[in-house]
């Protein structure tokens, strides 16, 4: 069974070679989100995350709620083991693939074929699950002799279609989404959301982030909602966005 278990996690970034003056325009750069504090070695250091706790179990569809950099990205990275926590305890069952970036891994000078290769690996996948997918693949991305193009050949929208068709042929125990709602050009929207509906429904965590209330409320049974870091609600979904937008305290 599916689980997601943290307890106290915090996730903190060092940053190096920044003096008081530049400290809020090479932060802007860096873009981690969380709280600016230094250390005692006058080190500045961001809090990007700062003592999670909580449980997910078979079923749940949590939805991350906050402005940019309340650490949603962040957190999203530390459930796919991008990141280490710093502090605390992190126990996760069941295989978890990750939607954060649909275009890892694509190269313009590889052909379709090679990029389903390459993507599918960096997914997870092993060698014959490529293969016994690659005709799934071939045909929901209805790119036909271009998959044997290299990449710098595709419009934007054909590159969209090559990674989502590769990124959605899995079957995750635990899926980590973020903003992958809506990809790809007008024709391929509604063919990209039933995907991602039936992929929703086979998986048996989901964790998404969203800037998209209407999303969220029809996905999620539970929402967290991130300020600087820190947790400042989780729970019941319509109570979470009714807090972000200011509607309750």
């Amino acid at each position: 069974m599916a689980r997601i278990d943290l307890k106290n996690v915090s996730v903190s970034f060092p940053v190096f070679n920044i003096n008081g003056r530049s400290l809020k325009k090479c932060f802007l750069r860096v873009a981690s989100g969380g709280a600016i504090v230094q250390d005692a070695n006058q080190h500045v250091v961001v809090h990007a995350l700062n003592n999670i706790s909580l449980s997910l179990r078979d079923g749940d569809r949590l939805g991350l709620i906050g402005h940019n950099g309340s650490g949603k990205s962040t957190f999203l990275r530390l459930l796919s083991q991008i990141y280490e926590p710093n502090n605390g305890h992190i126990n996760i069952a069941g295989r978890v693939s990750s939607m954060l970036d649909l275009m890892q891994g694509i190269e313009a000078e590889s052909t379709g074929y090679e990029n389903i290769l390459t993507r599918g690996t960096i997914l997870g996948l092993s060698r014959k699950e490529i293969r016994d997918k690659t005709q799934e693949i071939i045909e929901f991305s209805g790119l036909g002799d271009y998959l044997s193009m290299p990449l710098r050949t595709y419009s934007s929208g054909m590159m969209v279609r090559l990674a989502f068709s590769i990124s959605t042929c899995i079957k995750p125990d635990i899926l980590l989404i973020d903003e992958i709602f809506g990809a790809g050009d007008a024709d391929f929207m509604d063919k990209a959301r039933n995907k991602m509906i039936s992929l929703l429904d086979q998986s048996s965590i989901v964790v998404m982030a969203t800037h998209s209330d209407e999303l969220i409320q029809e996905f999620c049974n539970k929402a967290l909602l991130l300020e600087g870091g820190c947790i400042k609600y989780f729970g019941d979904v319509n109570t979470a966005l009714d807090m972000y937008h200011g509607k309750v305290a």
